[in-house]
């Protein structure tokens, strides 16, 4: 009989919903091929019962929990914790620091406990005062009881060796290299620019949106994302799109082959993700050849490397470098070529998955001599 491992705190398996769900569905089918028990505690209606990429050695359990933006990982986290720890694995993967609180649930049980920090979420201007406290404090009971971090960047792992003095084990995130796919209908392949991003403050949305207006009404522009729970930033995505017949506004795609062929053609992809560690989008537009302009952060530059243009988060910078690489074929080219070989020398789903699959060893091992 393999080794057992439980992960919590995602959206559940399969999902997807975001970079943690996309992480679990690489992950999870990775660790059964090597005869892991796999079981992934989700949250009830958020996974494809149906979806045929399912892998049915992959054991689910739904759990129930509050649906709003400031309660729903914590009481999620809560109840899938509690259920995990009763079922005793060798070993649990838990994502996202505000479940960090339930830690010690393992601990009671003896279950090494491997937790992926995410980014630093108290940093996030999406959220208030009250719960950046809570990430705060989740994050340093999870410094606490944590058997082991993984950072997904490195200058993660320097923030928790500053904030918290502990150290983590850099993982990123991967990319899927898809085929030939066929341009969007209504597109020209190098001809549009795209944004794919969750609209909230930190992933400059605003100023993105500002820029668009600033840009020739005949520039071809895609929006991808929404915010999940409607407001300012959907109703302006939706006006700019009624307005100007060049601009499309796509809300959330669930079909990855559309997304990557969306990647995979534009002229430019427009990253302005501003917080957070290594960016799952990001990786996954490096590995489609997306040309990139992105905001200047420590963290897009470490996954960029000098394969990408940086921007400071204003409209007026954002517009300029987006046309000028719009307009620049040989330019497109180099950045393609250059962040599509980085992407494979360090953000490869193989090697991500193996990182976790040692990390995971380890423990149970170390647990074992104990």
């Amino acid at each position: 009989m393999g080794n057992s491992v439980a992960i919590v705190g995602t959206r559940g398996y399969p999902s997807y919903y975001g970079g943690f769900e996309t992480a679990v569905r690489k992950l999870a089918p990775y660790l059964a091929d090597r005869g892991w028990d796999v079981e992934v505690f989700g949250r009830v209606g958020s996974t494809r019962v149906d979806d045929p990429d399912r892998d049915p050695r992959v054991t689910t359990s739904l759990s129930r929990g509050i649906d709003s933006k400031s309660a729903s990982t914590l009481s999620y986290g809560l109840t899938s914790s509690f259920k995990a720890a009763v079922d005793k694995p060798d070993v649990v993967l838990v994502m996202n620091v505000a479940n960090g609180f339930w830690l010690p649930f393992f601990k009671v049980r003896r279950i090494p406990t491997l937790l992926n920090v995410d980014g630093i979420e108290w940093d996030r201007q999406k959220w208030g005062r009250a719960a950046k406290f809570v990430f705060r404090v989740g994050a340093r009971a999870s410094a606490l009881w944590a058997d082991e971090l993984v950072c997904d960047s490195h200058e993660i792992v320097r923030r928790w060796r500053n904030d918290f003095r502990v150290e983590g084990t850099f993982i990123p995130y991967g990319g899927d290299v898809p085929g030939g796919l066929p341009v969007e209908p209504g597109l020209t392949s190098r001809g549009y620019v795209l944004v794919v991003a969750r609209f909230v403050p930190e992933n400059t949305i605003e100023e993105f949106l500002r820029a668009v207006e600033l840009m020739p009404s005949d520039t071809d522009v895609v929006i991808v994302g929404s915010s999940g729970y409607g407001g300012e930033f959907d109703e302006r995505a939706r006006a700019l799109s009624e307005r100007r017949q060049n601009v499309r506004w796509l809300g959330h795609v669930n079909d990855d082959r559309r997304l990557f062929a969306l990647w995979q053609h534009a002229g430019v992809y427009f990253h302005g993700h501003s917080v957070g560690g290594t960016n799952p989008a990001l990786v996954q537009a490096m590995a489609c050849k997306a040309p990139v302009v992105a905001r200047d952060t420590v963290y897009n530059r470490e996954v960029l490397g000098d394969f990408g243009r940086f921007v400071d988060p204003t409209p007026e910078a954002i517009r300029d470098a987006v046309l000028a690489l719009l307009s620049d074929s040989a330019q497109q080219e180099v950045l393609r070529e250059g962040a599509f070989v980085r992407s494979r020398e360090i953000y490869s789903w193989e090697a991500v998955c193996e990182g976790y699959e040692q990390a995971l060893l380890r423990l149970i091992d170390t647990s074992r001599r104990k």
